[in-house]
């Protein structure tokens, strides 16, 4: 998955023509006539006045954004109707700094319009807003509505409704149901004035200055803090993003770390943006309360048993300052692995795009680093891709890399793999071999187009083969968001790890033909959940099995994504390890939930006695 920095810097990129391109268009009639928010507003997610001219129509300014692409104010009708459907706020969009202040009354003219944050290509819900506004202060220091509490007990437990067939799955047209469903008791109030109590902190703060907490703590709690993302099914209705209309220089926007507490009121206008859906747009901020969360530390393995560990390393390339880090982790947090599958792995000069490919230099910076560290002097052994050929941030040609310690297991070289040979199965004196060791898992297969290919090796350990092979699956871009217009919302982006997880299964199944109880360890970066159908066809004839789910469910999960924890980094065994070995399994967290990350993945750990 692209780390959630770039994707966001990205997207930035664009945001200002998202601004005048993703507004949705309606026809309607050009007259102008004075109208109040709730009219605008309306009982589903799009205004019946969208492309009309409005006037004069009234309300108490509750909050004022000076910065991004998106400048403007909310104003909110303290005269409410009766209607729970119909928001009494809506957001004014000046594209220049507004030069009106909190508290002031004012009359707004303008164009009624429908904006998609992301583009309307993204699935997302609309904004309703009044753009090329004209607007008139009439008073100043007024009193704000009361804001519109949100709780445990005003957020239902659905969390949105299903979408409209004949809309294409859309739930633009349906009338909202505020007491039925969470998105739309969220819709019902975009644009208003709300504020929620001391709640928990279920994503860290992230260098976009925005954190996430659950105003339901007892909703899937995980064991740290957090809020698990268990099924498809169970989305999480807590979840709310915070962002802050407060300047810096007044209030920094707080750091927290998962399991901490916003403590204290924390209130300004509903919004909607494209990273995250609603967000709670803080006029007034709470501050944090320390949960004391601490990095884990795994137990280090017995002389008999094999460890090994997947880690993403978030595009690790010999510019970066975190080698120290990432190998105090492998050394100090994993305890030494005796085999370590590496993802993100960049090339000799990153992300520069002139044709390199070799990561020798990456791997020469953290190898000694570890050895800095006190670790064992691991060696490792890795192909380099085709350029540009296997995705991710351009130039950069990330890829799998083993890293091994050779005073407790052997790496069996065979001649024969580069970048577009395909390995295979051989049997030999009943034992199961690979024609290349290290090699890569068919790398001409549509499977892996613009993709990182998988790394199949030899291991020996006490007198025993082990086949390791190294994966990471396409990401997740692309896929409609859990709060898109859509619901459910399309996955677009599984087409191809199905593809690649029946790639890996049939390979797995070649070895285990070839060696029945053969020792297949398939691990890395799966980019999804260990109940997805992509595990399933990982899974496919028993062949392997996703060793997170031995972990309580409260503990299974590697990532931490707009306030859902999740599982996308798996290890899956084969049968022999599963009924025989006496394997132990742990998620070690010590980046996804911490502000202060070195990567956005945790890593996982297997131990086990072949």
């Amino acid at each position: 998955m692209p780390s959630k920095s770039s994707a966001r810097i990205a997207a930035l990129t664009v945001a200002a023509i998202c601004s005048t391109v993703s507004a949705v268009v309606f026809t309607g009639s050009a007259q102008a006539e004075a109208v109040a928010v709730h009219d605008i507003q309306g009982s589903t997610r799009t205004s019946p006045l969208a492309g009309q001219q409005v006037t004069d129509v009234t309300g108490i300014v509750t909050g004022v954004r000076t910065y991004g692409s998106s400048r403007g104010f909310w104003i909110q009708d303290p005269a409410a109707d009766k209607n729970p459907a119909t928001s009494e706020g809506i957001f004014v969009f000046t594209s220049s700094t507004p030069k009106v202040a909190v508290g002031d009354s004012v009359k707004v003219s303008g164009t009624v319009t429908e904006f998609v944050p992301g583009g309307t290509s993204s699935g997302n819900q609309s904004v309703t807003e009044i753009t090329k506004p004209t607007v008139t202060v009439e008073s100043s220091g007024n009193a704000l509505p009361a804001a519109t509490t949100i709780s445990s007990r005003s957020v239902p437990d659905t969390y949105a409704p299903a979408g409209d067939k004949d809309a294409n799955g859309s739930v633009n047209g349906l009338t909202l149901q505020p007491r039925k469903y969470a998105l739309d008791l969220y819709e019902s109030l975009e644009g208003m004035n709300v504020k929620i109590g001391s709640s928990r902190v279920v994503t860290a703060t992230d260098p976009f200055s925005e954190l996430w907490v659950t105003v339901k703590p007892y909703e899937n709690p995980s064991r740290r803090g957090g809020t698990v993302y268990g099924s498809y099914d169970s989305q999480n209705t807590g979840r709310l993003q915070i962002q802050s209309l407060i300047p810096t220089a007044t209030q920094p926007f707080p750091t927290a770390n998962v399991g901490d507490t916003l403590k204290g009121a924390t209130e300004g206008p509903l919004d909607y943006t494209q990273f995250g859906g609603y967000t709670l747009t803080a006029r007034t901020l709470g501050t944090v309360a320390e949960g004391g969360l601490e990095r884990e530390t795994t137990r280090k393995q017995s002389r008999s048993e094999l460890a090994v560990a997947t880690y993403n390393v978030e595009n690790l390339d010999p510019t970066d300052d975190s080698f120290a880090d990432h190998a105090a982790a492998i050394v100090k947090n994993l305890q030494s692995p005796d085999i370590v599958s590496l993802e993100e792995i960049q090339d000799n000069n990153g992300a520069k795009n002139d044709g390199t490919v070799a990561a020798d230099e990456t791997m020469r910076k953290l190898t000694d680093a570890i050895t800095a560290a006190g670790g064992p002097a691991y060696e490792w052994r890795a192909i380099d891709p085709v350029n540009l050929a296997d995705g991710g941030e351009p130039g950069g040609n990330i890829r799998q890399v083993f890293l091994f310690n050779p005073e407790r297991v052997s790496f069996t070289d065979r001649a024969g793999g580069d970048a577009t040979t395909a390995v295979g199965v051989t049997k030999t004196y009943g034992k199961a071999a690979l024609t290349a060791s290290p090699g890569r898992i068919d790398p001409a297969g549509e499977a892996w187009k613009n993709s990182r290919k998988p790394l199949a090796g030899e291991f020996v350990f006490r007198g025993k083969t082990v086949f390791v092979i190294a994966n990471h699956f396409a990401s997740k871009g692309g896929d409609q968001a859990l709060h898109s217009q859509y619901q459910p919302p399309v996955r677009s982006s599984e087409t191809q790890r199905h593809l690649q997880a029946t790639s890996v299964n049939a390979f797995v199944k070649d070895i285990l033909a070839a060696q029945k109880n053969a020792s297949v360890v398939t691990l890395g970066d799966i980019n999804d959940f260990e109940f997805s159908q992509t595990t399933k066809l990982l899974e496919d004839d028993g062949v392997l099995y996703s060793a997170i789910k031995s972990l309580p469910k409260s503990e299974r999960y590697s990532y931490d994504f707009q306030g859902n924890s999740q599982v996308l980094d798996q290890i899956l065994i084969s049968p022999s390890i599963r009924k025989y070995c006496d394997f132990s399994y742990d998620s070690v967290h010590i980046n996804a939930e911490f502000s202060d990350q070195i990567s956005d993945h945790d890593p996982q750990v297997l131990r086990f006695r072949p």
